[in-house]
């Protein structure tokens, strides 16, 4: 399903991505490869040399998880309120 028209490439993958769940009979093990690289990504940042016990390494990798999903919040809620106090000046002005 080619198409030349740019806004159709977000259409065409979620077609295409609806078309797959609706064949995968195991949704669970289809992204398990998906969801292990990105638990093993967190332990790799909080030790790279591998040297930390790995109850250890587990914990790191959980508060760094953590960390960067307070981190995303933060600056979620601030550009909120900053959006926010932009379309206020706007009308009030």
């Amino acid at each position: 399903m080619a198409s030349n028209h740019p806004g159709d490439a977000a259409q065409i993958a979620r077609l295409a991505a609806h078309v797959k769940w609706a064949q995968c009979p195991d949704r669970a093990a289809a992204t398990a490869a998906a969801r292990q690289a990105f638990h093993d990504r967190w332990e790799q940042l909080v030790d790279p040399d591998g040297k930390l016990d790995p109850a250890e390494r587990a914990k790191r990798a959980a508060s760094a998880k953590s960390a960067h999903y307070a981190r995303m919040a933060l600056r979620s809620a601030q550009t909120r309120r900053a959006k926010a106090a932009a379309r206020k000046a706007a009308t009030d002005a």
